[in-house]
């Protein structure tokens, strides 16, 4: 995702059990009651990206700079780790073909794995420099690496895992959701778009402007009711109709967002804001959404959710004081406070 020092989650409700236009009473707790239930200590050294629960397995995956971390919540251990994946920024998991992927960046490859045991069965070079967000889709058995510096994306056949296809996107890509049907969208960030594409013949369909959503990083979508939701770098969520791409509502989220999600079962979609907040979302009318702000620690910018649980899964660490710039030096970053890696679990 979009390089921050610092980020915050902001937390929003948003009951969409219902199609859209059909009226909903007004939740008398429009957060959901959504708080921080317990924080794991992971320590460790490096940055990290994007997380993933890995729904089978019951863990989560995350991404440290050089490696991926493996923890159970359910003993709050780490469990494992997949070496050698460097500048690894996302983990995509291919249930039906018990296959797992990471995106490295700073390598321009893909790490095949395997989800039991870790252990690693090929990588792949990829076409676009900078592999940052990576997808897999079912409904192709494609994984789709969104290429930052290469303006595009790869597609790579996930049954032989060799590279299929390039598209150029005409812009930056962050995060990127399928419907489904063998189509993907993704965000175009420093053209503040949404692309629509065909995974089957890497042609773009549909490019749609953002209207009032600014630098676009985080995506979710409702495939029952063909929404999206897009983190908007101006402190809002985009709502999205993904059938025509009109833009449905825009509320308040939170400074520095850079992930989405939305829990199908709750009908809540969330925000993870680098400035300390988890932004939920409730619709109370046909084009009527509330927001609201829950409290995480700053530098919580990514996420991940478990749909069985409904629980949020966020990470952020402690830093030290910013260092003196020297002269004629580029701006440093603080750094890590040694082993206050955590992982912030919010539940209802």
């Amino acid at each position: 995702m979009r390089a921050r020092s610092l980020l915050v989650a902001v937390g929003c409700t948003l009951s969409l059990a219902l199609p859209l236009g059909a009226q909903t009473a007004p939740s008398a707790a429009t957060a959901g009651g959504y708080h921080v239930i317990h924080q794991i200590a992971v320590g460790g050294e490096g940055g990290w990206d994007y997380l993933t629960f890995d729904t089978a397995g019951k863990r989560l995956f995350l991404s440290r700079g050089t490696h991926v971390m493996v923890v159970d919540p359910a003993t709050d251990k780490v469990v494992g780790d997949i070496p050698n994946t460097g500048g690894v920024h996302g983990i995509a998991l291919a249930y039906d073909l018990h296959k797992g992927y990471t995106s490295n960046g700073r390598d321009t490859t893909v790490t095949v794995f395997d989800p039991q045991t870790l252990a690693v069965k090929k990588v792949v070079h990829v076409t676009g420099a900078n592999p940052d967000a990576i997808l897999y889709d079912p409904a192709t058995n494609r994984v789709f690496t969104f290429n930052g510096r290469g303006q595009s994306t790869t597609a790579i056949d996930a049954v032989g895992d060799t590279v299929v296809g390039t598209l150029a996107l005409g812009g930056k890509p962050e995060t990127a959701v399928a419907d489904g049907a063998g189509n993907v969208f993704v965000n175009i960030e420093d053209r503040s778009q949404i692309v629509e594409f065909s995974g089957r013949t890497m042609t773009i369909m549909h490019t749609y402007p953002l209207e009032g959503c600014d630098e676009p990083s985080g995506l979710a979508t409702d495939l029952a009711h063909h929404l999206l939701f897009i983190g908007c770098d101006n402190a809002k969520m985009g709502i999205m109709d993904a059938t025509n791409g009109h833009m449905i509502a825009t509320p308040a989220s939170g400074e520095g967002t850079d992930a989405d999600a939305f829990d199908p079962g709750t009908g809540y979609a969330f925000s993870s804001n680098g400035s300390g907040t988890l932004t939920v979302v409730h619709q109370t009318g046909p084009s009527t959404f509330v927001s609201e702000n829950v409290p995480t620690e700053r530098g919580a910018r990514t996420m991940t959710l478990d749909p069985r649980t409904h629980r949020i899964y966020t990470v952020t660490a402690r830093f030290n004081p910013m260092p003196a710039q020297a002269s004629g030096q580029p701006r440093q970053r603080p750094t890590m406070v040694p082993g206050s890696f955590v992982v912030l679990v919010l539940g209802q």
